[in-house]
């Protein structure tokens, strides 16, 4: 006989409880007993940290904040790839869904060659609340291969991108009501043409609504007008937003509107090129611009067109005649210059602990996904610099993507069926009024419509986060983070989701498994 325990054993539900207890609240408990800490938490642990501080402000049960936490569906799998010269090669590839609260999941492909399972989860779960702050109806997803693209040719990008759609199909992770996925870092318009055309061949005669598949997609197979540019474009509506907020101006000591502000920007692919030059054609100042083999500064500011031109003829700023140069050591100098706004828009992780007291902007505009670590936020909000966080910001990208998806569905231009009544309504009205039409009255095109829907849900998602950042005494990420999981959390409770349904559920399955043994 065994002796009696001195404590009870608690049930398998409380315990279950009470783990996701201990989960939700001590991540950065147990990063900090580790050797992580001399370093920086990844980049998955560092979503968590800002999860698990914005947790401490919403009134939900733990084991749904656990659920909203976690990744639902993470796949791992490999690629075999036959390249060019006859050899075979193995390659990582990888898919994540965040959160099913809303059908379909929603996120890049990014091919690059430190691309892992961690990132993925992070970046999926960024997109939930993305797509959740931005009152999108999509849960968040993120895929990967583990590539350098430059280093392989068109044709094995080609079969490489074919082979990995039709592994995903098989699983039944992708389709137009499941998971639509969208170009990232290292693809483009070209690798979603592939993609749905590689879907298209499977199902397109199944599926009527198969070439939905995917968005990012060149216009001739059914992209959007205005995609390329729209998060950078979205970067530039949010600032404005702000810019005009006379409470938050008088808080940071800005004058309002975006004309003759000093800006940083770091990076000028896709995001920074677009962000770049719709701040300079609103009147910003351009100081400065930061890439990763060298960087320019000119206090006076720079002609970002002219600059953008001679980094693509040449490769890099050096040579540049109107700017000073930084070399490749020195490029971050620049990057650490008093300005009023600083726009990250490149890759994660750049603004650290050990770089962060060296900041000298009044606003940190965060362009890329995930610039600004744990650590460096809580330095800078102690300096007092306002940072508008990634998933609240650089929502343009995914919300023209969403434009695109529903254009796919209806199969229909964006106000092709209005633009010939809206266009002659507007005549008639004039004609009432005794006015002659001026040539230039149109109905709208597609990017009329992409460029105000657009402004019309950035404006509105800044405000809301700086509204309730304000109200609520905390950080815009703090607050941003609030608003989208006590979204995904009142959907899942509104749905009916509940420990006890899910307890049926298993019971329900056991006793058709008793069933079938007999």
């Amino acid at each position: 006989r065994r002796p009696p325990r001195s404590t009870p054993k608690p049930s398998s539900a409380a315990s279950d409880v009470y783990k996701r207890q201990v989960s939700t609240q001590s991540t950065w408990d147990i990063i900090s007993q580790g050797s992580i800490m001399e370093q920086e938490p990844d980049f998955l642990q560092q979503t968590q940290l800002y999860f698990d501080e914005a947790a401490k402000y919403i009134q939900v049960r733990p084991d749904i904040l656990e659920l909203i936490k976690r990744c639902q569906t993470v796949v791992s799998f490999t690629i075999p790839l036959k390249r060019d010269n006859g050899s075979i090669e193995l390659i990582n590839a990888y898919r994540a869904h965040h959160s099913y609260h809303k059908l379909p999941c929603k996120g890049g492909i990014r091919y690059a060659a430190d691309v892992d399972i961690q990132e993925v989860q992070a970046l999926a779960s960024l997109m939930t609340f993305k797509l959740a702050v931005s009152g999108i109806p999509m849960g968040g997803a993120k895929g990967g291969i583990r590539i350098n693209p430059r280093n392989y040719s068109q044709g094995e990008l080609e079969r490489l991108t074919r082979r990995y759609t039709i592994e995903l199909a098989k699983k039944g992770l992708i389709g137009p009501g499941i998971d639509v996925p969208a170009p990232d870092m290292g693809t483009n318009s070209q690798t979603m043409a592939w993609m749905v055309d590689t879907y298209n061949t499977l199902y397109g005669t199944k599926d009527i609504n198969s070439s939905a598949l995917v968005t990012g997609k060149p216009l001739t197979l059914g992209g959007i007008d205005g995609r390329t540019e729209a998060t950078g474009l979205g970067v530039f509506y949010g600032i404005q937003e702000l810019m005009k907020n006379k409470a938050f101006c008088d808080k940071y000591k800005f004058t309002q509107g975006i004309k003759g502000k000093r800006v940083i920007i770091q990076g000028m692919g896709n995001v920074g090129y677009w962000a770049a030059k719709f701040f300079y054609e609103a009147g910003a100042v351009m100081i400065g611009i930061v890439e990763y083999n060298g960087s320019i500064y000119n206090p006076a500011g720079i002609n970002t067109e002219q600059a953008f031109k001679h980094f693509r003829s040449v490769g890099s700023f050096k040579g540049y005649p109107d700017a000073q140069f930084f070399d490749i050591d020195k490029r971050m100098e620049v990057f650490c210059m008093e300005c009023d706004i600083l726009i990250p828009a490149a890759i994660e992780k750049v603004i650290t602990k050990e770089n962060a007291d060296k900041i000298k902007t009044k606003l940190i505009a965060e362009a890329a996904n995930g610039p600004t670590t744990y650590s460096a936020q809580k330095i800078l909000d102690q300096k007092g610099i306002p940072i508008v966080p990634d998933f609240a910001l650089n929502a343009g990208g995914v919300t023209v993507s969403y434009f695109e998806w529903l254009k796919g569905l209806e199969h229909s231009k964006l106000g092709r069926l209005t633009k010939g009544w809206e266009e002659k309504s507007h005549k008639e009205l004039l004609a009432l009024l005794g006015k002659e039409t001026p040539p230039s009255l149109k109905g709208p095109e597609e990017k009329d419509i992409v460029y105000t829907a657009l402004e019309e849900i950035m404006s509105s998602t800044i405000r809301e986060v700086f509204e309730l950042s304000e109200k609520m005494n905390v950080s815009m990420r703090i607050a941003g983070f609030v608003i989208s999981v006590g979204r995904v959390a009142k959907c899942y409770e509104e749905t009916g989701f509940d420990v006890q349904f899910q307890q049926l559920y298993l019971h329900l399955k056991k006793k058709k498994k008793k069933k079938k043994k007999k």
